[in-house]
């Protein structure tokens, strides 16, 4: 089969054609599978117990038969290259003024994240609906026998899987290849919301969790080599402030549409906000930069001139000497990138077990100490309205004054807050005012350090690890929820606000003292630039070592 290159997707697809009949089976089979959802209405969208109709199987294995089809599309085949004697000169990249191309990436980045944070985000709005579903053991029912956390724990172990395998993909089909692959899989998983049994919705919630887990970090990834350097650090983390907006619509959808439709409906809104990623995927350009590293210079240059850069080459030997960095995962954990990816790695654990540990459970311990669930979820979303305009500061912060600093400052703001409810409790109910003040900060502030943190995931690591650097981080962030998660299921800790909280401040502390000593700063910097000064201390260190 000959190889098609298109140059107006910046695509190697193995069989374009594949990939439309995988985007159209896996669409029928979501859509074969909502006929069960629908006749449940009756019994207030109760599918418990429910046995599977043909329809429904035929509609699973559509969804199967269209993901592998999907994936087998975008992997691409072994091409021939064009020669690569001289290196196109990136720099003109950070030079280019913005125009209607960065504005169109962005706009579709912003939607991109929304629905992508919106994910593993829902998981806390339909854990009590769950638990109440099928009689799960939870905060709100102790006396279950199978505990609730199971769902959770399946979907954020999905996304720490999924971290690692998108970095991987990132940097070897490409960053606009695997945000589609990650789009087919949206879809695919909004069939979450049409599973009877419990398990089967463990099972979906796992693929989930694969398909998300990775694309935040492509997402930045593909920004941050896109967009000018005056620019890059402060969009970022705006555009990162859309975890914190993924926040207010997955707590507003939970408020005005469970009740009515119960938590199921929060899956299945999936299905439109999918296919609409699939069809913006024309406003997507691939990253120059990615296109340079794998030698494909007459797409690396269409692209350019798309965002207005006139591309310049230059002999390799001239240029830095980011060739010496080899395309593998541990790189990352050899000088000079070991010492920093520790670091980051210590604050994306330590964002986890706040985002997954306290966030998650934060609605089931509110209606644990007496609030309705709907009264909830309304308190929830009036906290992170408070706090979103705050991301504005941030952004501002992180892109003008210091991106280092402002992690610093972010990440002991958050865990001050986390201390303040470890030493009030459950009697923090009580208290509105201050209930109102610390809920503000881990529900849009935690969001806004994992925000700041994929912006810096993507910039302190070279082209050719990039995306593996930032997949890396993402996986982190969810394996300190798979861990507090797992704490749950063995009851080893419950989840009460006071244990979460001081679960979530521990590694926030250590954290920020290691960015202090080993952060770097990256404000307006070029990438080509942080990358050559980590190489040139390590050059440094070895010759003084030699010298000795």
């Amino acid at each position: 089969m000959s190889n098609t290159i298109h140059y107006k997707t910046n695509i190697i697809f193995k069989s374009k054609g594949a990939f439309w009949v995988g985007f159209l089976a896996v669409a029928i089979g979501v859509a074969l599978q909502l006929p069960m959802y629908v006749n449940s209405a009756g019994m207030g969208f109760r599918m418990v117990g429910m046995p599977m109709s043909m329809t429904m199987d035929i509609g699973m294995g559509l969804v199967v038969l269209g993901l592998f089809a999907t994936l087998y599309s975008l992997i691409p085949p072994s091409v021939t290259m064009e020669n690569n004697d001289y290196q196109l000169k990136v720099r003109a990249l950070d030079d280019a003024p913005i125009n209607f191309t960065h504005v169109g990436l962005l706009i579709v980045m912003a939607i991109a994240i929304t629905l992508d944070v919106m994910k593993p985000t829902i998981l806390s709005f339909v854990v009590p609906g769950v638990a109440r579903e099928y009689g799960l053991k939870s905060p709100v029912n102790p006396h279950g026998t199978i505990p609730v956390a199971l769902l959770p724990l399946s979907g954020i172990t999905g996304t720490v899987l999924g971290s690692f395998l998108w970095g991987w993909l990132g940097d070897r089909i490409g960053r606009k290849s695997s945000i589609l692959m990650a789009g087919i899989t949206f879809i695919a998983t909004s069939s979450c919301g049409s599973m009877p049994s419990f398990w089967m919705n463990c099972m979906m919630c796992l693929i989930m969790g694969w398909g998300v887990g990775g694309m935040l970090p492509i997402m930045f990834t593909l920004i941050a080599e896109s967009i000018p350097a005056r620019h890059r650090g402060w969009l970022m983390v705006l555009l990162g402030g859309d975890i914190a907006g993924a926040y207010i619509i997955s707590s507003a959808l939970a408020s005005w549409l469970v009740p009515h439709y119960s938590w199921r409906i929060l899956w299945l809104i999936g299905f439109p906000t999918g296919v609409m990623l699939i069809f913006l995927n024309r406003w997507i350009p691939e990253s120059p930069r990615y296109l340079l590293n794998h030698g494909r210079l007459k797409e690396a240059q269409d692209v350019m001139k798309r965002f207005g850069a006139v591309a310049i080459k230059e002999k390799i030997s001239s240029a830095i000497a980011e060739s010496k960095v080899r395309d593998q995962f541990r790189e990352l954990f050899r000088p000079p990138f070991r010492e920093i990816t520790f670091t980051v790695a210590l604050l994306a654990l330590g964002g986890g077990f706040v985002q997954f540990g306290f966030q998650l459970w934060i609605p089931s311990n509110l209606q644990r100490m007496g609030l309705s669930e709907a009264g909830s979820f309304q308190l929830l979303r009036n906290a992170a309205l408070i706090g979103f305009p705050l991301n504005f500061l941030i952004a501002w912060m992180y892109g003008f004054w210091s991106s280092k600093w402002t992690i610093v400052g972010l990440t002991l703001l958050t865990a001050a807050s986390m201390a303040g409810f470890w030493f009030t409790g459950n009697s923090i109910i009580h208290h509105h005012v201050l209930l109102y003040i610390l809920l503000i900060v881990p529900i849009w502030g935690i969001s806004s350090v994992i925000s700041i943190l994929s912006a810096y995931a993507a910039e302190i690591y070279p082209t050719r690890v990039r995306s593996r650097g930032s997949g890396l981080v993402a996986g982190f962030s969810k394996f300190g929820g798979v861990l507090i998660i797992a704490m749950v299921v063995l009851a080893i800790a419950p989840p009460s606000i006071a244990v979460t909280a001081l679960i979530g401040a521990v590694p926030l502390v250590l954290a920020a003292a290691a960015i202090t000593f080993y952060g770097i700063e990256t404000r307006k910097r070029q990438l080509e630039d942080i990358t050559a000064e980590q190489l040139s201390h390590t050059q440094v260190a070895i010759a003084d070592i030699d010298s000795e």
